[in-house]
């Protein structure tokens, strides 16, 4: 090769390395939690009785201005305007997928009986959402598990690669519009409020209420049969949140449990505490929060190269 040649050669490839930089897109920024958050947030469908719909309102725990969780039961009627729609979630995070925890807090977990039997004071289930990390900005919905008083079921959407596990699927996600994307259906029980995918039918009796996520906040509903209300989203790992205030013995009786005294004492659980006592010892109380990559890889099958490793979860370390 002449010498000329030779060198230029170097200055070539450098010019050719710096326009390949400049004609290639920009790399995609990783999203936001609250963005995730209100990305993949459900269309909540509440079930409500007619009996007392105010009860079956999503609310904030603090709804009653306070985070006495002993008062929760009693200051319901006289708070109504605190009732605004609310969802807590939480973001963990492996190389391969997102884990969006969920969860829909009610004052009171009732029953229609003068001595409140079954029932107890506070209330919280909700579901987790496991979210591959394909390219996109907020990749792809694969999974979701949902808390039903003491059980969790599983589902998948359209689409999904997973299989029956260690549990069986129990059904199919619908998705619905809004905003201008797909996002998940939900569903829960008037009174218990034992969370479930939504089957894309309508409300037990005809009374409910349709939550969509707000980027704004919540909204009271108008009555037990509000279709269109609104619910905000608040991160609970924050310090002055449900996560940063786990300690505190104002809000919780034991570790995750939030105190409470009408019917059950002390009955409602944080999602670092929900279980399902019949998914085996290995899945210890809280898992479906604290370590959502296992659960996720006991409960399907066919689910690719999902990590284990956590790059970041806010309730480990």
């Amino acid at each position: 090769m002449p010498r000329w040649r030779s060198a230029l050669a170097p200055l070539l490839a450098g010019f050719v390395g710096a326009a390949t930089l400049l004609l290639a897109p920009p790399a995609q920024a990783a999203p936001s939690d609250a963005d995730l958050a209100y990305r993949w947030a459900p269309v909540h469908y509440q079930d409500s009785s007619a009996n007392y719909y105010t009860a079956d309102y999503l609310a904030p725990v603090d709804y009653d201005g306070d985070w006495n969780a002993l008062n929760n039961w009693d200051n319901l009627d006289a708070h109504t305007a605190g009732l605004t729609g609310n969802a807590y979630y939480s973001v963990a995070e492996t190389p391969t997928h997102w884990y969006l925890t969920y969860a829909f807090f009610h004052p009171r977990d009732w029953k229609d009986h003068p001595l409140n039997l079954f029932s107890h004071e506070n209330d919280m289930e909700g579901q987790l959402e496991v979210v591959r990390k394909d390219g996109s900005e907020y990749g792809t919905l694969q999974a979701v598990v949902t808390l039903a008083h003491d059980n969790f079921y599983s589902y998948v959407p359209p689409g999904s690669p997973f299989t029956d596990g260690r549990e069986n699927i129990d059904g199919s996600v619908v998705m619905q519009d809004h905003d201008g994307a797909p996002h998940p259906t939900s569903f829960q029980e008037a009174r218990g409020h034992g969370a479930y995918a939504w089957d894309g039918g309508g409300f037990p009796g005809g009374d409910g209420i349709v939550y969509r996520p707000s980027r704004t906040g919540g909204s009271v509903p108008t009555g037990g049969n509000d279709r269109d209300a609104r619910y905000g989203l608040t991160d609970l790992t924050t310090a002055d949140s449900l996560w940063g205030r786990r300690n505190n013995t104002e809000t919780y009786a034991s570790w995750g449990a939030f105190r409470g005294d009408n019917g059950k004492d002390n009955s409602a659980r944080a999602p670092w505490s929900w279980d399902d006592k019949t998914d085996g010892g290995d899945l210890q109380a809280g898992a479906i929060a604290t370590d959502p990559a296992y659960l996720i890889s006991q409960y399907f099958d066919n689910t690719g190269d999902l990590s284990l490793t956590y790059l970041r979860n806010p309730y480990r370390g």
